[in-house]
């Protein structure tokens, strides 16, 4: 019992020898004693879940704005979701569970208000003062902005949650030289990358069909959709239409994971990937879909960016937050001194525009928009939460 309770016993059985185990985790920036009954990846998803930027993501828009209804996605059920979507894959592959979960469950921290037509406003008005983009951010989250301990600033995750995340899909630069040397991303990280995409894809034709503005003669159109749709009928007959949507897109989501443990078990065979050295050499990625479920998937998320992501309600909404976000950000830096005490306090050290952009970058959509009534409004009186 004492050795099945051991993290590092328990990974030693369960794992496989691609896996990333934690006791050869490059540890944290600030040195702590780690615990004894949970491995330094368990406390990483430990300290997410209770991060104040964690608590957020609720009231962050996924495809629809919070006030838009209450049984929509936000970012806070995008990220669960992409949990337990990235856990059951990385069961089926033997991979650390833990981690990825971490990974997960961190993976939208950095993401502003309003999606990325909040990140594309906050990117181009920090165009000559260092740049923004939502992975970068999520660093600068768990690394500095949340306050909760007085030994060290940000919440002191493990250098592979750190990594995985300034590295989701692939994307970061070179002032980041910190985690270019490691090679290939681990497959835990490959699987939360697949997961996410995964995910949104499925729950976005979901929270479509919910707002109207998707149905589901459009969605028979979608070979990925109509080919589950058609597996529902043979099983069950005739469905309500609503009720056939949520079937379907359960059977995509099986449909996938299989393709995907599928394929990337023969591309572990295939590439000899039989260590955590062989995952950091491959010179591509190993988790991956079939070419004919990437096919696939690529028509849906072409039917998703015309028929949802570009319907015209969701650029109205994505154009008002960025008008939102664009006239805070000059208001305050025409008068710095309406920032709350810790940022302004902040813009000594990083400068008054990154200070602006991190106060910005951590509001929820209803947050924000109270800001904008607050500093806009002749009704308001201008008090609000620090």
């Amino acid at each position: 019992m004492t050795s099945f309770l051991d993290p590092a016993r328990r990974e030693e059985l369960l794992l496989a020898p691609y896996a990333m185990p934690s006791a050869a985790s490059r540890g944290r920036q600030h040195g702590e004693s780690e615990s004894g009954h949970r491995s330094i990846y368990q406390r990483d998803r430990d300290r997410i879940v209770h991060s104040t930027a964690f608590r957020r993501l609720e009231y962050k828009t996924q495809v629809f704005v919070n006030h838009e209804g209450d049984h929509f996605r936000t970012r806070l059920t995008h990220s669960l979701e992409v949990a337990q979507v990235s856990r059951s894959v990385a069961r089926l592959l033997g991979l650390n569970e833990d981690l990825v979960e971490a990974i997960a469950l961190s993976h939208d921290l950095g993401h502003p208000p309003y999606g990325h037509a909040g990140e594309d406003e906050l990117a181009a008005r920090m165009t000559e003062h260092g740049g923004f983009n939502h992975n970068r951010h999520c660093l600068r989250v768990v690394d500095q902005l949340e306050q909760r301990y007085p030994d060290f600033p940000g919440l002191n995750l493990s250098w592979e949650v750190r990594e995985a995340v300034v590295r989701h899909y692939g994307r970061f630069d070179g002032e980041l030289a910190e985690f270019g040397e490691a090679g290939g991303a681990l497959l835990e990280a490959q699987v939360v990358d697949i997961g996410d995409s995964l995910a949104y894809d499925n729950h976005d034709i979901d929270d479509g069909v919910r707002s109207g503005y998707v149905t589901l003669a459009d969605l028979l159109e979608v070979e990925l959709f109509a080919e589950a749709a058609e597996a529902v009928r043979r099983e069950h007959g005739e469905l309500p239409d609503r009720l056939l949507v949520t079937r379907a897109v359960s059977r995509m989501i099986h449909a996938e994971i299989l393709d995907l443990v599928e394929e990337t078990r023969a591309r572990i065979a295939a590439g000899r990937i039989d260590s955590l050295e062989a995952v950091r050499a491959a010179r591509e990625d190993v988790v991956a879909f079939s070419a004919p479920m990437q096919e696939k998937k690529r028509g849906m998320q072409e039917f998703l960016h015309a028929r949802l992501y570009r319907h015209y309600r969701c650029r109205r909404m994505a154009e008002k937050g960025k008008r939102f976000l664009g006239a805070l950000f000059e208001e305050y830096l025409r008068e710095p001194g309406q920032l709350p005490p810790w940022h302004l306090a902040r813009a000594e050290e990083v400068g008054l525009h990154r200070a602006i952009c991190d106060y910005l970058a951590g509001m929820t959509d209803r947050y924000c928009l109270q800001e904008y009534q607050r500093l806009f409004s002749p009704l308001s009186d201008g008090h609000g939460p620090q």
